[in-house]
């Protein structure tokens, strides 16, 4: 098996720290897994960009992704740590650009640079950015990452909104950039033209369909379809067997997800080992996975032990 493993951190995004209170508690909570998994040999870490709760906003701790992202890459060592996905709203591109260049060099390189149109309406109300329709957001997005990426290639660039400037960043080794989403119209057709790495999300079957899309979009750009990275997500919880994750699964969760279970990595390293399979077949090179228990050192453990080379 080829296909490469990254883990999403617990991050407090999705009430995965809400147990522990003390701030500083759950902050090394979180640095411990994204050190572990280093130590193990995952591919990836990864980071989400939002700065409360889902499915509900709470007053619980909820990390800020790129602040963590700089953290956690002085804390770790061989790990290359990224976002799932940046929100394009959230800072202005070329901000975004001398972010990235900054990390990626405290990084010694590691840095995976993710990016998306952003889709949280009341985080954008409650933080007091402006919540355009989704066409805006994606031609703003379009926008942002042709002057990101003029500014690492060290080009002299013009914002089309006439903010003039030189802006120089000399980025060695070259950061990759990712690009979240499935819109077949347009983010597809924005990750051919422009990025190293896609994620695309859902079941396998879907996610072929979605990269048989993507090809089409390289052939008409005059892209090679293998030279981008394919990433997607999905849930994890490995038992010694699928009746004994299924007990193991919150009663809430396993409601939300439905029939979409069966294409998790929820079940015995069996079962596990079959939905991998089905994975990789439609093209996926990189799994990125959301531990249930997010903190669980031994769930890391017992994963590389089954699959990891």
């Amino acid at each position: 098996m080829s296909l490469k493993f990254g883990v999403l951190l617990p991050q407090g995004w999705t009430m995965d720290l809400a147990r522990i209170k003390n701030p500083i508690q759950a902050y090394e909570t979180m640095t411990t897994i994204a050190q572990t998994a280093d130590e193990l040999g995952f591919a990836s870490a990864w980071l989400v960009d939002h700065f409360h709760t889902t499915p509900y906003p709470s007053q619980e701790i909820t990390f800020e992704c790129w602040t963590c992202t700089a953290a956690l890459a002085r804390d770790t060592r061989n790990i290359r740590i990224g976002q799932m996905v940046t929100c394009n709203s959230y800072r202005h591109p070329a901000l975004l650009a001398k972010m990235a260049s900054t990390v990626n060099a405290l990084s010694h390189g590691r840095l995976n640079f993710g990016i998306g149109a952003g889709w949280y309406e009341h985080e954008y109300r409650a933080y007091g950015y402006a919540y355009p329709d989704a066409p805006e957001r994606l031609r703003q997005l379009r926008e942002a990452v042709k002057l990101i990426q003029a500014i690492w290639k060290e080009e002299e660039t013009r914002h089309v909104h006439s903010q003039t400037g030189d802006i120089n960043e000399n980025m060695k080794p070259r950061i990759p950039l990712l690009i979240g989403g499935s819109g077949e119209k347009v983010t597809l057709k924005l990750v051919a033209q422009y990025a190293d790495a896609c994620n695309v999300g859902d079941n396998p079957i879907t996610m072929k369909q979605k990269f048989d899309v993507l090809k089409q979009h390289c052939a008409a750009v005059g892209r090679d379809y293998e030279s981008i990275h394919r990433t997607s997500t999905t849930l994890c919880l490995i038992a010694d067997s699928d009746e004994e994750a299924l007990a193991l699964l919150p009663v809430e969760r396993k409601a939300t997800l439905g029939d979409r279970i069966h294409t998790t990595l929820i079940g015995s390293p069996e079962t596990i080992r079959q939905r991998l399979a089905a994975y990789e077949e439609a093209g996926v090179q990189e799994l990125l996975m959301r531990f249930i228990n997010g903190t669980d050192l031994e769930a890391l453990r017992r994963f590389a032990k089954e699959f990891l080379p």
